[in-house]
């Protein structure tokens, strides 16, 4: 029954409802049909190019070719740090899909330790899509052999034949030359130049190699590849050769500068020889130092442990970056100053075994009588210059300090220098705001107190006063350009040559150390340099090593026409004569006669037990023998 006031429904409005509904569904359908057409045709004429791109960088990849770096030669051409072949292994991230068992089949095929798997795995966590993850260097040919035919196997892994940093001297240059290493996420975030992070690059991390890194680099060459989907390599299409870098000449002698470090031997401390003449850097030694390849190859957490806590420094360049009281050695310089000021060399002050100032003592090293200022300088007398510095007061001395080269920092392509502290009355005054005092200038004046300087400041002291001439170390192979003469009168250079000669050859505190050539005479002044102020009569000459008094000595040679200047600095060595004059013999002794230099060496390093190498190692054996005797002291496993 039909409810009141309802519509009627019939078969045509049925029919009519129906057609509407199907109308506007199909209107719908068509727009979308068009919009998809529409977007297809665009796709495949207005975007062709774009994705054919894609579809081309999915199938063909490009690889950058890490450029050969430069050589670094001595001023003979002798190679101090050259390229050799090697095959590595990397890993790239996008493309591994079991890491810890590709990790494990690695350490079964390359004898990975503990540590490499760890460093492997951390690097991993960090790097992303073909960002490459280094896992292995310096392979050999059977390794890489090992790993090329498993390749199937191992999908994500990435042999490479490339080349390789190489130091021939090793730890003989560590110090100078620096090492190289692979760019971390600061270095690469501040150029995002993807070659730093191509696999086999590296970049200077100290010394020379950093500072020269622009000549040293080269330019990249690049391969085309094709690839599969997942990676790997179908063929090489093309190639551009890489661009090596330059090469650097140094003004080092390769052959003076090993000598040097090994006849340093077990002792910490540095050696700088300079071409009197030129400028020029022959030997910059410090010891003990770090082998550089073990650097570049990767070192391991042991090693850096070993080196960062041994007490004697070997991560610091002692010749730029470690500063002494330079004490007697200053003597040659402050007679330089007194003749300047008018002293007479001929006048004399009587040594009853120091000097009085008010109420205080200042020491001699014995009563030395009545001393002219040759003899002061050979016998090293503190009296003597106690009385007439105190005359002329120290500004005077100070300022011919920094004409000989003390307390100044030198132009040289190296990472950094400390140029240490030249005092006077202002310096005080600004530093402490205090009033220099007499005290000072007697302490000041035996190269005690304030005055700090590095070995290299003290080898151009000693060149500047052999040859007369401004000196300006350079380590950087140039011409061979004479500096200009000092302006200061040729006759105060003889008198104080003089007695430089003295100290070696004569009466002096160093004549132990003379030359053992046949009219080749040296020059030279020793030093002993307080660490700390120590009660009683021994002073720094005995107990604990880092507080026994440093070793120090300047020399030239030949004394009728010096070629040659140097320094020779001993970490706590109780005295120049004892410890840092024979190194200094042995050393100008090889610039004459090599033979001769060479076979009193053997003898040395037969005594001391072998060679630089040789010693690393068995110091490395001991502390690792220490450390794990220390961790089993504890209860921790080994």
């Amino acid at each position: 029954m039909r409810r009141h006031g309802a519509p009627i429904i019939t078969e045509n409005s049925q029919r009519y409802t129906f057609t509407r509904r199907a109308l506007v569904i199909g209107a719908l359908q068509g727009g979308f049909a068009t919009l998809l057409a529409a977007r297809l045709g665009y796709l495949s004429i207005a975007e062709n190019e774009h994705y054919k791109l894609l579809s081309e960088s999915n199938r063909f990849q490009t690889m950058l070719v890490p450029p050969r770096r430069g050589w670094i030669v001595d001023r003979y051409g002798q190679p101090i740090a050259i390229n050799r072949s090697d095959y590595r292994v990397d890993l790239i991230p996008g493309q591994l899909e079991q890491p810890d068992h590709i990790i494990a089949e690695l350490t079964k095929l390359l004898d990975l330790s503990a540590d490499e798997q760890e460093r492997i795995r951390t690097e991993l966590a960090r790097a992303a899509g073909y960002q490459p993850v280094p896992v292995a260097e310096n392979l050999s040919f059977e390794k890489y052999a090992a790993v090329t035919v498993r390749l199937p196997e191992l999908p994500g892994v990435a042999p490479t034949r490339g080349f390789s940093r190489f130091y021939p001297d090793g730890a003989a240059v560590g110090q100078l030359i620096g090492y190289v290493g692979a760019a971390n996420k600061e270095e690469y975030e501040a150029d995002r130049n993807p070659l730093l992070i191509t696999p086999g690059f590296k970049i200077g991390k100290d010394g020379l190699e950093k500072t020269m890194e622009p000549r040293l680099r080269g330019k990249p060459g690049a391969k085309r590849l094709e690839v599969t989907a997942r990676g790997k390599l179908v063929r090489e299409l093309s190639s551009i050769r890489d661009t090596a870098g330059g090469t650097l000449p140094l003004a080092i002698d390769a052959g003076l500068q090993t000598y040097a470090a090994r006849r340093l031997g077990n002792e910490s401390g540095s050696v700088v020889v300079l071409d009197c003449l030129t400028g020029d850097i022959l030997a910059m030694a410090s010891m003990p130092s770090f082998d550089p390849n073990s650097f570049s190859d990767g070192i391991s957490h042991n090693e850096w442990d070993m080196l960062s806590q041994d007490e004697r420094h070997p991560l610091i360049n002692k010749t730029l970056s470690s500063l002494y009281p330079p004490g007697s050695t200053m003597k040659p310089m402050d007679a330089m100053a007194l003749l300047g000021a008018g002293v007479d060399p001929e006048e004399t002050v009587f040594c009853a075994g120091g000097y009085q100032l008010g109420n205080r003592f200042f020491r001699c090293l014995g009563r030395h009588g009545s001393m002219n200022m040759h003899r002061a300088i050979a016998k090293s007398c503190n009296t003597y210059f106690y009385a007439m510095s105190r005359r002329v007061g120290y500004d005077t001395i100070a300022v011919m300090a920094r004409k000989l080269g003390l307390g100044q920092e030198y132009d040289l392509p190296v990472v950094s220098q400390r140029y240490g502290t030249v005092p006077d009355s202002a310096w005080k005054l600004r530093k402490y705001k205090q009033q220099w005092t007499q005290s000072d200038t007697l302490n000041a004046a035996i190269g005690q107190g304030y005055v700090l300087v590095n070995p290299l400041q003290l080898a151009v002291m000693a060149a500047r006063i052999a040859s007369g001439r401004n000196i300006n170390p350079r380590m950087l192979k140039g011409g061979e350009t004479m500096a200009a003469p000092l302006d200061l009168p040729h006759e105060h250079f003889e008198i104080v040559r003089s007695g430089m000669w003295e100290v070696v050859n004569g009466n002096g505190t160093a004549g132990r150390s003379r030359l053992p050539l046949p009219g080749i005479e040296m020059g030279g002044k020793t030093g002993t340099a307080q660490v700390r102020r120590i009660a009683g009569a021994q002073r720094g000459q005995s107990g604990d090593w880092k507080y026994r008094d440093h070793g120090l000595f300047v020399c030239f040679a030949p004394v009728a026409n010096p070629r040659y200047a140097a320094s020779v600095v001993i970490d706590h060595g109780m005295g120049g004569s004892r410890a840092a004059a024979p190194v200094a013999r042995d050393v100008l002794t090889w610039l004459f006669d090599k033979d001769k230099a060479m076979a009193t060496l053997l003898e040395f390093e037969e005594s001391w037990g072998g060679t630089i190498a040789q010693r690393m190692e068995r110091d490395s054996k001991r502390w690792l023998a220490a450390k794990a005797a220390a961790k089993l002291a504890e209860g921790a496993p080994a």
